[in-house]
């Protein structure tokens, strides 16, 4: 049976993948209202990290090789959209705009398939520590999902978010104490209780129930607080205590330098 995991992150690419069917070359060269990258490099993206996950996966000489391709192209200075370009002309034909689209919807299903196919327990190298199959999934619909909003944002589209999103608030949760260890601040305790309301209407909750210190909403506000694709002062979340205000400032679920979260205003649906 196909891990669970992979069939959310097969779902959440299609879901992208919808959005942009059908569009004309110039859609792609579309700036969004991340760091003024165009969905072409939103998509690019995308794509090498996608490709670098079944590395990893299938063939880990071949991703150590990429891994420190990259590491050291932004050691050099160079930026993850200048290293992506480099690797799709030498390792994808060089594909730009609808035909670099074609080339990631097509990519996409071989991941989900690799990956549901996987012992979830089984180990992965990847930038950071070794992470689960499972995890490293996760991660992937993760930035799927992320990403995927600036385009939705940029295009004016409602996204139709299943209760796969789940995984991304589960991941938003427990990166709680990332955080601030990001930040050089020790984690405050105890951990706020989160319920948060599903798509469907389901209450999910984590932690333990406490009067003072909560984090209240919806699921869908809150993975776009975590991702850091939303300020959190633009959504409807609701915070008790001075601890899960902080967390919802600075809340970060991916790995990286630590990252400010957009300003309030900044990112949103364009009508």
């Amino acid at each position: 049976m196909m891990m669970q995991e992979a069939q959310d992150f097969q779902q959440e690419s299609d879901t992208l993948a919808a959005a942009l069917a059908g569009s004309d070359e110039a859609i792609f060269a579309t700036t969004t209202q991340f760091k003024s990258w165009t969905i072409e490099d939103v998509i690019g993206h995308l794509h090498i990290w996608n490709a670098a996950a079944l590395m990893t996966l299938e063939d880990p000489p071949a991703f150590q090789a990429f891994i420190g391709d990259i590491m050291a192209a932004m050691k050099a200075g160079k930026g993850h959209v200048e290293v992506q370009y480099e690797w799709i002309d030498s390792h994808a034909n060089g594909v730009r705009g609808k035909a670099l689209f074609d080339a990631y919807c097509d990519y996409y299903p071989r991941l989900a398939k690799a990956y549901g196919a996987a012992d979830p327990e089984s180990r992965v190298a990847w930038a950071g520590p070794d992470m689960s199959s499972q995890s490293k999934i996760i991660a992937r619909q993760m930035e799927t999902w992320s990403h995927g909003q600036e385009i939705f944002d940029i295009l004016g589209k409602n996204r139709a978010d299943g209760d796969r999103i789940r995984n991304i608030a589960h991941l938003g949760v427990t990166t709680y104490g990332w955080t601030f260890r990001n930040r050089r601040e020790e984690p405050p305790a105890p951990k706020p209780f989160v319920q948060l309301t599903a798509p469907s209407g389901a209450i999910w909750e984590w932690n333990d129930p406490q009067d003072d210190n909560i984090v209240r909403g919806s699921a869908v506000e809150f993975a776009q607080i975590v991702t850091q694709t939303r300020n959190v002062g633009d959504t409807a979340i609701e915070t008790t205590g001075d601890t899960a205000k902080r967390w919802m400032e600075i809340a970060q679920c991916f790995a990286g330098a630590p990252e400010t979260p957009p300003a309030k205003g900044t990112r949103h649906p364009v009508t």
